[in-house]
């Protein structure tokens, strides 16, 4: 539970504040020298963003989850094409997508406003083609084999201002910055 708590980046007052349940009592319930009854723990499970079975672990089969190719979760818009690799899961702090943009594509419009958390950081590999990264007015030209990280937080799109597709896979971490 305190894993989930921190991953979170919740103080034991803040689920405190999410679930009505004492902030000496959920000290104790981390400690192990209580256990919470089923109404508490399903409070708890709520304020993480779980359901109680997730909470006690009774959804897990297993500690590997593979993701077949044909079962990823994708989406096409205006010539960007993307495929999320990693499987939506409860306190999952990074997510890891492809990314297709055709040439003249891009990942969104100057005017759409920052998608990712405060916080979120990213950081994308090019596998091919010769994407440009335009964040906060600033332009930076890539080719294949190129890494960029970035804070994720503030306005950015990647262009394909090529012949050919540009291909992307980009990991994006929730909230790991500390101000």
């Amino acid at each position: 539970m305190k894993a989930l708590r921190e991953a979170m980046d919740l103080s034991l007052r803040d689920l405190a504040g999410r679930t009505g349940v004492s902030a000496p009592m959920l000290s104790q319930v981390e400690r192990g020298e209580t256990s919470p009854t089923l109404a508490v723990a399903e409070r708890i499970a709520g304020g993480l963003e779980l359901t109680l079975s997730q909470l006690l672990r009774l959804d897990e089969g297993g500690h590997v989850l593979v993701i077949r190719a044909g079962e990823r979760r994708g989406r096409r818009h205006r010539g960007h094409r993307t495929e999320e690799l990693t499987p939506p899961l409860p306190g999952q702090r990074a997510d890891v997508s492809r990314h297709v943009l055709d040439p003249g594509a891009a990942t969104g419009r100057r005017e759409d406003p920052p998608l990712h958390e405060p916080g979120a950081r990213e950081t994308a590999v090019v596998l091919a083609g010769a994407p440009t990264l335009l964040i906060d007015d600033e332009r930076h030209d890539l080719v294949a084999g190129d890494s960029v990280t970035f804070d994720a937080d503030l306005p950015h799109r990647f262009v394909n201002e090529g012949d050919e597709p540009a291909e992307l896979l980009a990991v994006l971490s929730a909230g790991l910055r500390r101000g």
